[in-house]
């Protein structure tokens, strides 16, 4: 008789991290017919293929070839950081190379900040609804995650101030821009409060910015990390928005006194990121007009943002709400009192669409009603096509 092997025991650090549903419902909807509206993904074609071959030759061609093919700094590519940081500045956040590590996508920069400021047990101030891999890498720390009450026009600051002065957490995590999954923009004179505030409790500001340029509508707001108390704000950035997400380059703007933790949990990680995807990156970056391309981009995306925002309200049930981002890759929807949005999610793959419910995003007791939608990755036929069979699902 056949036993099975009596495998030695796993971690147990993973046992109260949930698995994504977005990464599973990506595996599932790549094997069916099925409109995804559930991942974050940019339009493949408006990727620049060209541009990048032409970056990555550059990268292995001359002298540098060989450069670009061995170890390197954990810090980052100079060139590279020199880019980014001259870019940041352009955009209000005045940087310097020496201040940023290049890291393998701004989720790893995540994974290593809970390594440098959280000690098991310690405690995570997040907003409510927040970004379901952050909210992985925390539980994966062993942090406690909070939640903090917001609006239509991000955290409330009289929330923050309560959440800290009960909690006393160590780092405060925000997505100011287009909020991932709720699309929401945190407003200007929130920004300075809430840097404020933790200027005065002694909390970290994680400020994670993957969408800030991908705005339709309105004027850019000022990042957190440039408000005048903004010394203690650690700023997150990618080129997978406004790149390719398969390149996994991000960066960590930090103030100096978390840098040489976070270099050193870096080279415990991985050492550094791809020395040859840094050189490729910089020499695109050098060659490329990017804000061009991020124009480009834009263009695209805000027609879809308004196919989505007018097909669901051709098609959702009565009393149903939903965000209107002026920016970034989803929308957040409200469904009346009483529709579990999970238990209609087999439905809809039935009718052949694909959405994330809300109940993952949120670290405290979920709002049921809830589901993200995202917009840039189909044409708005498409989008409309897919808002109609999400309405034939909610309604069946």
């Amino acid at each position: 008789m056949h036993r099975p092997p009596n495998h030695p025991p796993l971690s147990t650090r993973l046992s109260g991290v949930r698995s994504s549903p977005v990464r599973d419902l990506l595996a599932l909807t790549q094997e069916r017919d099925v409109i995804s509206l559930a991942g974050g993904l940019p339009a493949p074609e408006l990727f620049d293929v060209e541009g990048l071959r032409a970056a990555y030759d550059r990268a292995l061609s001359g002298p540098g070839a060989r450069r670009n093919l061995q170890y390197a700094a954990t810090e980052g590519d100079v060139r590279l950081r020199e880019l980014v940081a001259a870019r940041l500045t352009r955009r209000g956040l005045p940087t310097a190379a020496d201040d940023l590590l290049v890291t393998t996508g701004s989720q790893q920069a995540l994974t290593l900040l809970t390594t440098a400021l959280l000690d098991p047990g310690a405690v995570v101030a997040v907003e409510e609804p927040s970004y379901l891999a952050a909210l992985q890498a925390f539980s994966l720390a062993g942090a406690r995650v909070v939640g903090v009450g917001s609006d239509e026009e991000g955290v409330l600051p009289e929330a923050v101030e309560e959440v800290f002065e009960t909690h006393r957490p160590a780092v405060l995590y925000l997505v100011p821009n287009f909020a991932n999954p709720t699309g929401r923009t945190l407003a200007a004179d929130r920004r300075a409060r809430v840097a404020e505030l933790a200027a005065e409790h002694g909390v970290w500001v994680v400020e994670d910015d993957p969408y800030g340029e991908l705005r339709y509508a309105g004027e850019p707001l000022a990042p957190v990390a440039a408000q005048p108390a903004g010394a203690a704000v650690i700023h997150l950035g990618s080129f997978s928005k406004v790149g390719a997400p398969g390149l996994r380059l991000g960066w960590a703007r930090l103030p100096r006194a978390v840098r040489p933790a976070v270099v050193v949990a870096k080279q415990a990680a991985d050492l550094q990121t791809s020395t040859v995807d840094q050189a490729a990156a910089a020499e695109y970056l050098a060659a490329t007009d990017l804000d061009a391309h991020v124009a480009r981009v834009v263009a695209a995306y805000a027609p879809r943002r308004d196919a989505l925002l007018e097909a669901l309200a051709a098609e959702l049930p009565a009393g149903s709400t939903w965000s209107r981002p002026d920016g970034g890759m989803f929308t957040w929807v409200e469904l009346p009192a009483g529709v579990d949005a999970a238990s209609r999610l087999p439905v809809a793959l039935e009718h052949g669409v694909a959405f994330v419910p809300g109940e993952a995003f949120f670290a405290g007791i979920p709002n049921r009603s809830t589901l993200r939608l995202s917009f840039t990755t189909h044409a708005p036929d498409v989008l409309a096509e897919g808002v109609r069979r999400l309405g034939g699902a909610l309604r069946a």
